[in-house]
């Protein structure tokens, strides 16, 4: 029962932050939420902040797996970059608990550590893999660059969004962003090869 209960209680836990919108939350609320004592809960996690660390494993580990079987099915290095997006704005990435996870988490992060840890983690797993396919379609400098470009207007994106206060959807975010890589790719690629692009390796290793 215990991989079940811990995983009722990573659940719970994104519930109650979503309701309060921060991680002002006790372990009692928690466990309420997740049907469980709080005993039982300082049991599987020991404190309040080990259970929260392990929520934000909990959302990597499910964005490496929606990105994973996106990039399974692309068979080029530019539709490889498109799945990516995609997954970036997936509708699960909206849902209300998630959202305020996720800016919990980033305000969290200016006073934890660990907290920060992992959203680096999270910002080094984007960056490596627009660059990984960015890479076979441009000199190395101007994949850097746009890298950093998409990967910024994501994170971007996504604030606005979940604050919403973005003038636009999902759908036309991610239209957004496949601009901003056309025109770029357009401009810096140095043969007009971008259709002929060859099948490229999975990066099950640069999500790890």
């Amino acid at each position: 029962m215990e991989p079940v209960r811990r995983k009722a209680l990573v659940d719970a836990a994104l519930r109650v932050i979503g309701d309060h919108g921060s991680l002002a939350v006790t372990m009692s609320d928690i466990a309420r939420q997740a049907g469980v004592s709080p005993a039982l809960a300082h049991h599987y996690f020991g404190s309040k902040e080990q259970l929260l660390i392990e929520t934000i494993r909990s959302l990597l580990r499910q964005l490496r797996s929606d990105t994973v079987a996106a990039l399974r099915t692309a068979r080029t290095p530019r539709a490889r970059l498109s799945a990516v997006i995609r997954v970036s704005f997936h509708a699960d990435q909206f849902a209300p608990g998630t959202i305020a996870a996720w800016l919990a988490f980033y305000a969290e992060a200016q006073r934890s550590e660990e907290t920060r840890r992992f959203l680096v983690i999270y910002a080094r797993r984007l960056r490596s893999n627009l660059l990984a396919d960015l890479k076979v379609l441009l000199p190395a400098d101007a994949a850097e660059r746009i890298a950093e470009g998409a990967a910024a207007m994501i994170d971007g994106l996504y604030i606005r969004q979940s604050l919403k206060s973005a003038p636009i959807g999902i759908e036309a975010s991610i239209a957004l962003t496949e601009d901003y890589l056309n025109a770029l790719l357009a401009t810096a690629s140095p043969s007009p090869r971008r259709e002929k692009e060859r099948p490229h390796r999975t990066t099950q290793g640069q999500m790890t």
